[in-house]
């Protein structure tokens, strides 16, 4: 189904993104300077140790199969709305609401959680180089540029993150290139890549972690709208994105071991006070100068770089709840210069901000509190919607036919079982993952998944009920 441009001009701006800022716009959300100054410390030491880089492997390999189905399923789907769209194309309207609420839920945790973590590490980076600022001031800061941005023409937007997701990727390749050409603390170890290293220690945790490294993957449809040539742009950015994160984070974990050797990487990140810290051990110790402090500001700019992202991704969502009846009206329109959906960047900039003065006047902590336990929230929803979008690509195709079987029903069904055990996991082991467990906390925050999806439902029915043709032409392709 396919819906004309309507007469009231409020569509986003069209032939604005090519393959390169559509990719680097999605890479920019997984962050890949965060995922290894940040996550892979972690997956070492709460997953399987060196085992992290074959954990890599498979996630690529899962990510892919996702990947199949979804780019399949984007041929005949072309909305803003993603897995919203496809939900609704094809398991229906109600399944639409349920995934468009929980989608919002979702993208503003992981916004939220990541502004809590860029205040942290601004704090930490700064004072090194003499300005002492409270966390909520680095926040604040970055939420406002982020919004004048979002507010703004997405092609500015796109080349600013691809500068910044540049220059994260280089500044690694320095350490990496470092530690390879020395050969690393004991030799360039290639069995880390065994089976046995892979079940050295807990899987699941090592799964979740490097999960979060592809988060924002599935964007590449957000843009289908805004994108040039969207038949080939998106399925070319959606692989494209998944290979390039996977390659990175396999070499880098790699190399990132080696640097230590394999039998001394627990316990040298046991001895760091702070496990964050490894990857910037290594650049002192294989690059030294000013690669560390170097480093530590592009890491600042990496979580500018996600905010960013998260931002354009939530206020496309708003726009399109709004313009197809989930939302109020105001929220389907679209700037009339700058063909942005500035009403959804408003609101999620002033939501932002009151996330902010919330933590900031309850005095807690932006890293244990405002990023662990509200992250996690995300990661949930975007398990639980690509669950969802799994099953309504195998559902789609074996209604309307066409495509084969392999990509239209082998692979989804492989990577939506993964991803539905992933979102039971979680959701089970929330308490654990967060450090809530025994609280109210660790039961109500997950809870916020199931609640949106309800409230998505819900919102669905009275539509179908009250204004069926709009219900009808739910995630619908627009032209």
């Amino acid at each position: 189904m396919t819906i004309p441009v309507p007469p009231d001009g409020h569509q986003l701006r069209r032939n604005s993104l090519g393959l390169i800022s559509v990719t680097f716009m999605v890479i920019s959300a997984a962050a890949p300077l965060t995922g290894v100054a940040g996550a892979v410390p972690i997956a070492f030491l709460l997953g399987n140790g060196a085992g992290v880089p074959a954990t890599f492997v498979f996630m690529t390999l899962v990510m892919l199969a996702f990947s199949a189905g979804y780019v399949a399923m984007s041929r005949h789907v072309r909305n803003a709305g993603a897995f919203y769209a496809y939900a609704a194309r094809g398991l229906g309207g109600l399944w639409g609401g349920a995934s468009a609420f929980i989608a919002l839920v979702a993208y503003n945790a992981l916004q939220f959680g990541l502004i809590g973590l860029l205040g942290g590490v601004a704090t930490g980076v700064f004072a090194g180089l003499g300005i002492q600022q409270p966390w909520w001031v680095w926040s604040l800061g970055a939420v406002l540029l982020v919004g004048v941005l979002g507010y703004r023409q997405v092609d500015l937007s796109a080349k600013v993150l691809v500068v910044l997701v540049a220059l994260e990727y280089l500044i690694v390749f320095v350490v990496d290139f470092a530690i390879l050409h020395k050969g690393g603390a004991g030799g360039l170890a290639l069995n880390l890549f065994d089976p046995s290293a892979v079940f050295s220690g807990s899987l699941a945790a090592a799964v979740l972690f490097c999960l979060g490294s592809f988060m924002g993957i599935e964007a590449t449809t957000i843009y289908a709208e805004e994108a040039r040539d969207p038949e080939r742009t998106v399925p070319r950015a959606t692989f494209l994105s998944v290979l390039l994160i996977g390659t990175f984070f396999v070499f880098t974990t790699w190399l990132m071991i080696c640097g230590v050797g394999v039998t001394q990487l627990i316990p040298s990140l046991k001895a760091l006070g702070d496990p964050t810290t490894f990857f910037f051990e290594l650049a002192r110790r294989y690059v030294g100068g000013p690669v560390p402090t170097i480093a530590g500001v592009l890491l600042f700019s990496s979580l500018f770089a996600a905010l960013s992202a998260f931002h354009n991704y939530i206020a496309r969502y708003s726009y399109v709840a709004g313009r197809e009846g989930l939302l109020p009206r105001a929220c389907g329109r679209t700037h009339g210069r700058f063909e942005s959906p500035h009403v959804g960047s408003v609101i999620q900039t002033v939501g932002a901000v009151g996330a902010i003065a919330l933590f900031a006047g309850l005095g807690l902590d932006p890293v244990l509190n405002m990023f662990t336990w509200i992250s996690q929230v995300g990661v949930l929803g975007v398990l639980v919607m690509m669950t969802i979008t799994s099953a309504a690509v195998v559902t789609f195709f074996l209604r309307h036919g066409g495509g084969p079987t392999m990509t239209t029903l082998m692979l989804p069904v492989i990577s939506g079982v993964v991803m539905a055990s992933l979102a039971v996991y979680v959701f089970l082991h929330f308490g654990d993952l967060t450090g809530t467990q025994g609280g109210l906390l660790g039961k109500a925050l997950p809870s916020l998944i199931p609640l949106a999806g309800l409230t998505g439902w819900i919102v669905a029915a009275r539509l179908r009920a009250g204004r069926p043709a709009i219900f009808a032409t739910m995630g619908a392709n627009r032209v």
